[in-house]
């Protein structure tokens, strides 16, 4: 009997165990958060993704659980050189190994290289796919190069250039000197 898996509700070590695959092209809207990023200039966006379930043996010959995951979008944010519309590409490729208590993967997350989750039978991967775009995104957004020169120098056409030479200040205390002095 084939088990159908969802992405909002995926049993992890059904998932692992059946070696199986999910994959998606689903709107930016159905993702809040990340649609926020986009300041609402893309919501026609999709967020394309895949994951891939995996069960394998540890030196200890103990089951672990894995899931793969990889997503792609393109954000519609402000460029903050230009401040014009910037089309930010965004993609994340992860492995996840899953444990079975919070204990174990607050132990083991410091020395592992991979992230490590706890395992549920409600495990929302579209949340995950969410956490890990946001955090990919750019700090600050940037075109590779702006589409319009940005000006990097100001000019006030009310200004007035000094005119002629500073006196020098030693020379106008040495004066006061003098005056104070009488000589």
């Amino acid at each position: 009997m084939s088990q159908a898996f969802v992405a909002p509700l995926l049993d992890i070590k059904a998932f692992a165990k059946a070696a199986s695959h999910l994959s998606g092209r689903d709107p930016l809207e159905k993702f809040e958060r990340l649609r926020d990023e986009s300041q609402a200039l893309g919501a026609d966006q999709c967020v394309e993704w895949r994951a891939d379930g995996e069960l394998s043996e540890d030196l200890g010959g103990q089951e672990d659980v894995w899931l793969h995951l990889s997503a792609k979008v393109t954000l519609s944010q402000i460029c903050q050189r230009c401040l014009g519309p910037a089309e930010i590409p965004v993609a994340v490729d992860r492995s996840f190994r899953f444990v079975a208590t919070e204990e174990l993967a607050e132990e083991q997350d410091d020395e592992a290289e991979e992230d490590v989750l706890v395992m549920s039978r409600e495990f929302d991967l579209t949340a995950l796919i969410e956490d890990e775009l946001l955090m990919a995104l750019p700090l600050v957004p940037l075109h590779g190069s702006c589409p319009t020169a940005v000006k990097l120098s100001a000019e006030d056409p009310d200004f007035e250039a000094p005119s002629g030479q500073k006196p020098n200040p030693f020379a106008v205390l040495a004066q006061l000197k003098i005056d104070k002095s009488g000589t």
